[in-house]
């Protein structure tokens, strides 16, 4: 049988001043860190004083006693980052030039001293520029000639900390015989069975031996005979449960079981959970243009995602708790799909076992993004070697349900002045339209593949016309007021979003005994984009009197209403055009360090107020007023009848007009009703107001610098487990900022309009000294200009 064992312990790290203990998973950086050799590269502006890190030669070190018994030994590296040689007592072992890779060396019978000699991936990537000619990127790193995690050479939203080391687990295994080296289970669903075809390649030591496999999976058994090296076995599940994405049922999994055997006798194991669904991509044309649905079960959806970047810096660091802790909070979102964007990495199992229990259907970019990526070897033979790894590895996971080819490189080809640069040069559209969607037709056919995002399905159409196929919406944030998002229905918004600052507390300890303010030198470190700051300024210009600019907390607050306010503009008006618009997927969830960004989920993951405004608008239940309608969606299984009261009021207090009227929506559906004339508002100081069981819609016809708010006034009192506010006036966009209180207590809710006499009751976890006087120094709300 074959046995493996963990070579995780033991190993050192050559630095000048001696060994360092490593600690493996890990990175250079982290062992640097945990000796107190350099300070920690995410507070302050530490991250240029370690930069020197990512350009110089590292070797990791141990003793090696590959003795066994057994016919074969395998050394086993689930992850080099990057650029390695691997030594035995100064024997060559091998070469890595890959971090998504797995590498294995025979070392049968062997010992002595292992070295894992890393090359900066700055030298490696700078001398494959050399051999096969420049590219254009958008950014001056080198990070499209090196097959790494792109953002570590930095992002719009990253620090630039370019890691090196044994970034995933190592160890030997040990076998005689024959190993089962790659089960690829294709997983469908006929007329409610379910049905498993696995297809098995095996390594041998010994070719004359006979081999069968044995499958087993709820309950069936069925075995087969293996024709050299390769075999496949299949088993039928009657009326097998079917895994859905969360809100549409329910996530069961089975065990399935597959061992192989010679003459009875077990030599190696493998095992997985897998899922019965079906999944198809529908991107036929209609009178719209092209579409871009998902559909599950034969259910179209519309998508409710979000785009993940790795959540660390150092990807060794996030462990499966995290991963389990932050797609926890995008399914208390109401997500029901994560994007793997494409400058990042294909993510451990860890995260996709998340997704496989939690519902969250799983787009996975291949690692491209934002560049020219050179078609000549050595890249080329890596990117078809990790495709096809990865793409086994990953398909036995029911949430997985589409593979993308890149992020932006088509896009950027055609808008950003590529072409004429590359000059007939390869650039990657080999990869995405040609060696991509072979090896996944090939290796997984029971997924859609599509070749970029954005893409419009062929060169036809502009890569990022969103009347086809898929958009992404960046115009707005960077030129534009986010009331520009309801000018265009696109089929399919793959990415869009708006900026603001990490939560108070993340920011006090990223950047300790600074005076905070939003052009301070952390704050300007800690923010990434081109123009960042003007944008963020600008966006609140078109909105709001801008505060004083002593006043970071007003700043800080108001910046956090309008990223929440921006994306719900968008998503209120994208949903209340299904099933033209057939998905939003918001730049970003998570962030991996203290940083302004996109993201609803800061770098010490507490939830910005963004967060929480999407559990209202991923909610199968919505409603959205425009200026003369009012949107009900209903993305629920259930049809929606009911009624909703309509109410225009004053912003002093009166109610100028009601009415109730009835409604339906059907499952899946939106219903529109028109708005009498009579309770449209006629001016800034007179907004509406839609409810309906439970929900509540809120629309002010004009910008709030120009609304003649009244000063509000609201009373504050202790209740079990948080606080409640009673509002004596109008209070709009109320927002505890719980870690104020404390640095580890939690809102359980984010910004809320109360209508005078309402009250909101918030729960507050993680707060030690309950104080209804402290919580009143921790709400925000708009005010009328100073």
């Amino acid at each position: 049988m074959l046995q493996a064992t963990s070579l995780t312990e033991g190993w050192t790290l050559r630095h000048p001043d001696g060994p360092l203990p490593a600690t493996v998973p890990g990175c250079v950086h982290t062992d640097l860190l945990a000796a107190g050799l350099i300070p920690d590269p995410l507070l302050g502006r530490n991250e240029t004083e370690v930069a020197w890190v990512g350009r110089r030669d590292w070797s990791y070190e141990r003793l090696l006693d590959a003795g066994s018994g057994q016919e074969q030994t395998d050394l086993v590296f689930d992850g080099l980052d990057t650029v390695a040689e691997i030594l035995l007592d100064g024997r060559p072992l091998g070469r890595t030039r890959n971090m998504h890779r797995t590498h294995r060396f025979d070392v049968t019978g062997l010992s002595g001293r292992l070295t894992v000699r890393f090359v900066s991936a700055y030298a490696e990537a700078e001398a494959v520029r050399g051999r096969v000619g420049e590219r254009p990127g958008a950014y001056a790193e080198p990070y499209q000639y090196v097959r790494k995690m792109a953002c570590s050479f930095g992002w719009d939203w990253g620090p630039t900390l370019v890691t090196a080391g044994i970034w995933r687990p190592v160890r030997l295994e040990h076998w005689s015989t024959a190993r089962l080296a790659r089960v690829r289970p294709l997983v469908t669903v006929e007329d409610g069975t379910g049905v498993v075809e696995l297809r098995v390649d095996v390594e041998r030591t010994r070719v004359e031996a006979p081999l069968t496999v044995e499958a087993r999976i709820g309950g069936v058994t069925a075995r087969a005979a293996l024709d050299g090296t390769r075999g496949t076995v299949g088993l039928r599940v009657p009326d097998a449960d079917l895994w859905w994405p969360r809100g549409y049922g329910g996530q069961p999994l089975y065990d399935v079981e597959v061992t192989l055997l010679h003459e009875d006798t077990a030599l190696d194991v493998w095992r997985r959970r897998i899922g019965f669904r079906s999944v198809a991509l529908d991107t036929s044309a209609d009178a719209h243009g092209t579409g871009f649905t998902l559909v599950v079960n034969g259910e179209r959806l519309f998508a409710r995602g979000v785009n993940w970047i790795p959540d660390d810096v150092f990807p060794s660091r996030v462990t499966r708790d995290r991963y389990r802790e932050r797609l926890a909070q995008a399914a208390a979102a109401g997500v029901d799909l994560v994007r793997v964007w494409g400058g990042g990495i294909y993510e451990s199992e860890d995260f996709y076992d998340a997704c496989d229990d939690l519902g969250l259907l799983v787009w996975q970019d291949f690692p491209f993004a934002c560049a020219a990526y050179p078609e000549e070897q050595p890249l080329r033979g890596e990117v078809e070697a990790e495709a096809r790894e990865n793409v086994v590895r990953l398909m036995p996971h029911p949430s997985l349900v589409l593979w993308n080819g890149n992020n932006e490189n088509l896009w950027g080809f055609r808008d950003w002045e590529w072409e004429a640069r590359l000059a007939g040069e390869s650039w990657g559209e080999g990869y995405y339209l040609g060696l991509l969607p072979r090896v996944v037709a090939e290796l997984d056919p029971t997924r859609p593949y599509t070749a970029g995002s954005p893409w419009s399905g062929s060169w036809d159409h502009h890569p990022n016309d969103p009347a086809h196929g898929t958009h992404h919406s960046w115009e707005v944030w960077n030129r534009e007021d986010w009331a520009a998002y309801r000018a265009s229905v696109p089929r399919f918004v793959a990415e869009f979003g708006w900026q603001a600052p990490p939560a108070y507390a993340t920011l006090r300890r990223a950047l300790p005994g600074e005076r905070l303010a939003a052009d301070s030198p952390g704050m300007l470190h800690h923010q990434k984009a081109d123009d960042g700051n003007g944008k963020l300024a600008r966006g609140l210009e078109r909105h709001f009197v801008p505060p004083d600019a002593g006043d970071f907390d007003r700043w800080h607050y108001l910046t956090q209403v309008n990223q929440a306010r921006a994306v719900a503009a968008g998503i209120e008006h994208w949903r209340s055009h299904w099933p033209v618009c057939a998905g939003t997927v918001l730049w970003q969830l998570n962030d991996c360090w203290p940083v302004t960004s996109w993201a609803a989920i800061d770098g010490d993951g507490r939830e910005k107020p963004l967060h929480h405004e999407l559990r209202r608008l991923y909610a199968d239940r919505l409603l959205t007023l425009r200026d003369a309608s009012l949107a009900v969606v209903n993305q629920a299984a259930e049809r929606w009848p009911g009624r909703v009261l309509l109410r225009r009021m004053s912003v002093t207090g009166p109610e100028l007009g009601r009415v109730e009227l009835p409604f339906t929506a059907e499952r899946r559906a939106v219903a529109v009703l028109d708005v009498p004339r009579e309770l449209r508002p006629s001016g800034p100081e007179e907004f509406l107001v839609a409810d309906a069981d439970g929900l509540r819609a809120v629309r002010f016809p004009a910008p709030d610098r120009d609304i003649p708010y009244v000063t509000p006034e609201y009373d504050v009192a202790l209740a079990p487990g948080g606080i409640t506010v009673t509002a004596r006036t109008l209070v709009r966009d109320l927002l505890l900022q719980a870690d104020r209180l404390d640095p580890a207590a939690r809102a359980d809710r984010g910004l809320v309009t109360l209508l005078p006499g309402e009250s909101v009751t918030i729960g507050v976890r993680g707060w030690k000294t309950p104080d209804a006087h402290a919580a009143r120094t921790a709400l925000y709300c708009l005010e009328p200009p100073r």
